[in-house]
């Protein structure tokens, strides 16, 4: 398999499997209002979080039959300016599509 982020995401996307995809949860994360509170270990914190929400994501998806894939290998240039994010102050850290399983 092909190790190179961009490529993954975009065959993650490509035309057969976006049509399955219901909807997309994209997290995104403004340090900032974390290193008041954390300081050095913000960051840490962030990713954690985004773990711990994206897990609950799975649970939700199994308990009414859907599936999902957190995704964080994705160009992150080009799914900040997607979402209209500096890229420095806020920022995607974390993706999942949501589909139902058949």
């Amino acid at each position: 398999m092909d190790t190179d982020p961009l490529k993954q995401y975009r065959y993650f996307l490509k035309d057969s499997i976006r049509k399955k995809i219901v909807f997309q949860y994209i997290w995104v994360a403004v340090p900032y209002r974390m290193e008041w509170r954390y300081g050095l270990a913000a960051h840490k914190v962030i990713a954690l979080d985004a773990g711990h929400v994206c897990q609950n994501l799975y649970l939700a998806c199994e308990a009414v039959n859907a599936g999902t894939c957190a995704i964080a290998a994705y160009d992150q240039e080009e799914l900040d300016e997607l979402l209209g994010l500096d890229g420095e102050n806020e920022f995607a850290v974390y993706l999942a599509p949501v589909g139902k399983i058949r």
